[in-house]
């Protein structure tokens, strides 16, 4: 009888320190109740957020609506009021600067300095020795075709040159967990095109990312996890498909030859709500939008080919923006 209780109390005991650990493999940073204000102002109001490993994490919400703030805790730039930030199972230290990459959305390039330079400099601040600094600078300035640039002063260049050197600051100690604020500002589409390339090579190599942007179309080009914060708060946060999953309006997108164009829409009114829609075609087709209600796809699909060609059927998945604008303008 004893051994059993001396069991029991041996596995309750342990048992979170057990689920801890299964969950600090999977997970490369928790933000648990967060919360920071300035005088009056609440700007995190108990943010809690869970960050994947491997995963390319955006982090969303309209201007003031807390990301800076956050950003700044998780870089201990500034500390929380209150909650706690737990970085690869660990609370969050000075030691793990080392861990992390930062690309703010306001650069802080010396700019009379010169690139090689200052890249060494801060290079060795994030624990790199000289050596294996200008290593690892040499690799990226060849990968980036910026050779040339290493006796330029900051203040020589442009926007797009500097924002690349940020870049390669940001990146060059191999950091954990890289958080990129807006990275593709003052980039071209092809450079903004190159530096969208090395993100997703980073997260190939096991870097985690957080993303944060106001540019829903790079987040549907890149993100695999969102939060979205609004007014303080968390409002959404998940795998992207299933945030999807959950806006998604069962409306379908449709284009249909057919006789008697008027006919068909009677036909479908009986069941559907039906409105006109507009998309590119080669044909001069019916085109609706049609909402399925208590109704499936097949079912759907069944009565259209019974009167006509179908030549385009295609779900409405709700875009970023779409749940972006959706969800921000119902507070």
């Amino acid at each position: 009888m004893g051994f059993f209780v001396l069991f029991n109390t041996f596995f309750s005991g342990n048992s979170y320190f057990y689920q801890n650990q299964i969950k600090s493999m999977s997970t490369i940073l928790e933000v648990n109740k967060v919360v920071k204000q300035y005088g009056d102002y609440v700007a995190l109001n108990e943010i809690s957020l869970t960050v994947p490993k491997g995963s390319i994490y955006g982090l969303l919400g309209p201007n003031g609506a807390g990301k800076t703030s956050l950003i700044r805790i998780i870089n201990q730039i500034t500390l929380p009021d209150s909650g706690e930030v737990i970085l690869d199972g660990e609370k969050l230290q000075p030691k793990h600067v080392q861990y992390i990459g930062y690309l703010p959305e306001e650069r802080g390039l010396y700019k009379s300095m010169k690139v090689g330079e200052q890249c060494l400099y801060l290079a060795q601040m994030k624990g790199l020795s000289k050596a294996e600094a200008k290593k690892q600078l040499e690799f990226w300035f060849d990968k980036l075709g910026i050779q040339g640039w290493w006796n330029k002063k900051i203040q020589e260049l442009s926007k797009g040159m500097a924002q690349k050197i940020q870049f390669v600051v940001c990146v060059l100690h191999k950091p954990k967990l890289l958080i990129f604020d807006e990275p593709f500002s003052g980039f071209d589409p092809v450079n903004a095109n190159i530096i969208k390339d090395e993100i997703l090579e980073l997260q190939k190599q096991g870097s985690t990312i957080i993303f944060s942007t106001h540019r829903m179309e790079s987040v549907e080009e890149l993100c695999d996890h969102i939060a979205l914060i609004h007014k303080s708060n968390k409002l959404i946060e998940g795998k992207l498909i299933d945030v999807k999953r959950q806006y998604k309006t069962n409306d379908f997108e449709v284009g249909i030859l057919t006789d008697n164009d008027e006919k068909l829409k009677v036909i479908l009114q009986s069941k559907f709500k039906i409105a006109p829609s507009h998309f590119n075609s080669i044909n001069n087709e019916l085109k609706l939008q049609i909402q399925l209600g208590e109704y499936s796809s097949n079912e759907l699909l069944n009565i259209l080919v019974q009167h006509g060609q179908v030549t385009h059927f295609m779900e409405q998945i709700p875009s970023v923006n779409d749940i972006f604008i959706k969800t921000v303008s119902a507070i």
